[in-house]
């Protein structure tokens, strides 16, 4: 590293350094690693996302899970994945950025979780129910409300309902209406950064407080976070030539190699390589 490279990071460091002192809920890195250590928590929340279930025991099945069905397939990286004790299984996100495709995206990460649940041989009838869960700081339909349930309604009759077992959820932190319970609403305005004294609100309080001071988590964040910069930084270089398409491309797939190795998901390296590069989705997509 040399003495220009050193002193920029020299500068960076206390930014990252304050952003973990400011880490809440909404961090993807953090509510992953509370829903992991604090299952009961993780519990509660379904709880009171879908309060018309009773939840008696779950297992966490795999935090970041990555599910990959054939080589040339498209990966994904779910924050909480977990079984709860009628075999019913949950994917839970926390979704920060619009990137104007999550409901795409959940078609697929539904696709591909089913996937993962049939064994070859198997009836359909066996395939587990679903929960595709997204919680989000923006309103993916713009309609004021905190939640959006989507299981399958007839066109033609909505009273006739698909019944395969699969459901999708987008959790809108900045709902307007009175359609949530008042413990959902207390999450979801936690989410966006509004403490209450509700109780379980007061609980995931305290453990980001906790986690602020868990050392192991601090310097995995850190190291993340700055390899993170190292590598977005290496495909800026080779990409600042205007004009210059052969090291543009090149600039690209470097930035998307370098993430893909430290870990990041799928869906964080769309938006920094699209963001970064002003590409299109399908212009993205030839790089995969």
């Amino acid at each position: 590293m040399t003495k220009n490279e050193k002193r920029d990071w020299k500068q960076k460091l206390p930014e990252i350094e304050r952003s973990w002192e400011n880490i809440g809920i909404s961090n993807d890195f953090l509510f992953g690693k509370l829903m992991r250590s604090h299952p009961d928590l993780c519990r509660k929340l379904l709880q009171r996302i879908l309060p018309e279930l009773s939840i008696g025991r779950i297992e966490i099945l795999e935090v970041q899970k990555s599910i990959k069905e054939d080589i040339d397939a498209k990966g994904v990286r779910l924050d909480v994945y977990l079984s709860d004790d009628e075999e019913r299984i949950y994917s839970i996100e926390m979704q920060m950025a619009d990137t104007k495709e999550l409901a795409r995206r959940s078609r697929y990460y539904q696709a591909m979780t089913d996937l993962q649940l049939l064994d070859q041989g198997v009836s359909y009838r066996y395939l587990n129910d679903t929960y595709i869960i997204f919680i989000c700081p923006f309103d993916l339909y713009g309609r004021g409300r905190h939640k959006y349930t989507f299981d399958g309604s007839c066109r033609e009759d909505g009273d006739i309902k698909i019944d395969d077992g699969a459901v999708r959820i987008f959790l809108n932190a900045k709902g307007a209406m009175d359609d949530v319970s008042p413990a959902l609403r207390a999450f979801l305005n936690y989410v966006a950064g509004i403490s209450c004294k509700d109780p379980f609100v007061q609980e995931l309080e305290q453990a980001v407080m906790d986690a602020r001071r868990n050392r192991e988590w601090r310097h995995e964040y850190m190291t993340l976070q700055m390899r993170d910069q190292e590598n977005i930084e290496k495909g800026r270089e080779l990409g600042r030539e205007e004009g210059r398409k052969e090291e543009r491309e090149e600039g690209i797939r470097l930035m998307i190699a370098a993430l893909e190795e430290v870990g990041i998901s799928k869906e964080s390296i769309a938006e920094k390589v699209r963001g970064k590069y002003q590409l299109t989705e399908e212009e993205f997509e030839k790089y995969l």
